[in-house]
């Protein structure tokens, strides 16, 4: 099994203030191109939040796994959709599930208005809320419009391929799926080593962190665990990709390499074209790979 140590980890920071924002509602694991939407339309309503919930997974005792995007990568995805946001780079902020899942729907969308002060909300059709996910998007906005809230609903992004997932489970076990672009469906991509549609889902490139912590250099390679990846990697095979040092990737070019990554049942293999470079590779501490 690939380590877990990175599911732990907040997706974001609850730090920021809300006040006057618009927040967009939604679980955001992958930050693909549905959620991107709601992102946008944030942006067009005032100062765009992603406003997920922490803890959700341990308390309703899903089984753990890596997240889609590293946590540590999650800021940069946000600038790439500035593009989207009138230029705006959008902020996340978690609640504590275990503090909020018994609120009403009523209940909810009053602590949205009068404690975190929020402008308006934004959410997807199918989006549901409250304890037992007794709220619809038609609560929503009924709610909001009682407590002086704008509200947005934004009508799924499909999926461009039409390709039918199984019965349209999606990660919270709901059935709400139906043909849209969602993170069930970037999972099963990357399960399937279908990077061009992982590419298409998401919007960008997909990228996986590693932690060479205890990575072991032999000639032109770099071998560790599998447990060194932050977020989850493809299916087991060989990739072509570009690495560097993870907090350099996007602004020193002479950083980048050409690899092949080589991935099996308990380990993850990094070939570059030279000793030299493999050896350059192992000084960093965290890289960032991104397929081709």
């Amino acid at each position: 099994m690939m380590g877990t140590a990175a599911f732990h980890q907040p997706l974001a920071s609850a730090g920021c203030d809300l006040a006057g924002g618009v927040v967009a509602l939604g679980k955001f694991d992958a930050l693909h191109v549905g959620h991107r939407a709601l992102a946008e339309r944030a942006a067009e309503i005032g100062i765009p939040f992603l406003l997920s919930f922490s803890g959700m997974a341990q308390v309703l005792g899903w089984e753990p796994r890596l997240p889609v995007v590293a946590g540590c990568d999650r800021k940069r995805v946000m600038g790439l959709w500035s593009h989207y946001c009138r230029g705006i780079v959008p902020q996340e902020y978690n609640l504590d599930f275990a503090k909020v899942r018994s609120l009403s729907p009523q209940q909810f969308v009053e602590k949205l208005a009068k404690e975190l002060d929020v402008k308006g909300v934004v959410a997807g059709s199918n989006y549901r809320f409250g304890y037992k996910a007794a709220g619809d998007v038609t609560d929503l906005v009924r709610l909001c419009k009682e407590y002086g809230l704008e509200a947005s609903i934004v009508n799924p992004v499909m999926d461009r391929q039409e390709v039918t997932i199984s019965a349209d489970v999606g990660d919270d076990g709901s059935s709400r799926e139906r043909g849209q672009v969602s993170t069930t469906r970037v999972r099963k991509a990357l399960a399937a080593g279908d990077l061009k549609r992982v590419a298409d889902l998401l919007g960008r490139k997909h990228r996986i962190i590693l932690n060479l912590h205890n990575s072991v250099q032999s000639g032109n390679a770099l071998t560790l665990s599998i447990s060194n990846v932050l977020n989850q990697p493809p299916c087991m095979g060989a990739y072509n990709c570009i690495v560097g040092p993870q907090e350099k990737f996007d602004g020193n070019v002479s950083e980048l390499l050409l690899a092949q990554l080589k991935i099996d049942a308990s380990q993850i293999e990094v070939v570059l074209e030279d000793k030299t470079l493999a050896e350059r590779v192992a000084r960093f501490s965290t890289i960032a790979v991104e397929f081709a």
